[in-house]
């Protein structure tokens, strides 16, 4: 039992809580301000949750120019399902521009 006179204890007998101010996070990261590496994994992996083949190919081809040509080609085509073309979902349509924009960075 700790000793009630010791002043880094409280009457309950738990220590006291001291930290530095810095120390605390006072508001979550944005997403402008995280790592680049961690931008792209969330973002490849909304496009991921929608369209898994995109998403590969986009890992695969990522780093080689080709790779910005086929993210805007989809941006402005759409993806084929069977013989229709079919529009991205608006989050996926954000990633894919986003990705594009941390390509370009990349380079």
């Amino acid at each position: 039992m700790p000793d009630p006179k010791d002043s880094r204890y409280t009457e309950t007998g738990f220590p006291t809580l001291q930290w530095e101010e810095d120390e605390l996070p006072t508001r979550p990261m944005p997403l402008h301000e995280r790592p680049l590496q961690a931008r792209i994994d969330r973002e490849l992996g909304t496009v991921a949750e929608h369209h898994m083949r995109i998403a590969l190919a986009i890992e695969k081809f990522w780093g080689h120019r080709d790779c910005v040509e086929y993210m805007k080609n989809l941006i402005l085509s759409g993806y084929k399902e069977g013989e229709k073309r079919m529009g991205f979902k608006a989050e996926v349509l954000q990633a894919l521009i986003n990705l594009t924009q941390m390509h370009e960075i990349e380079r």
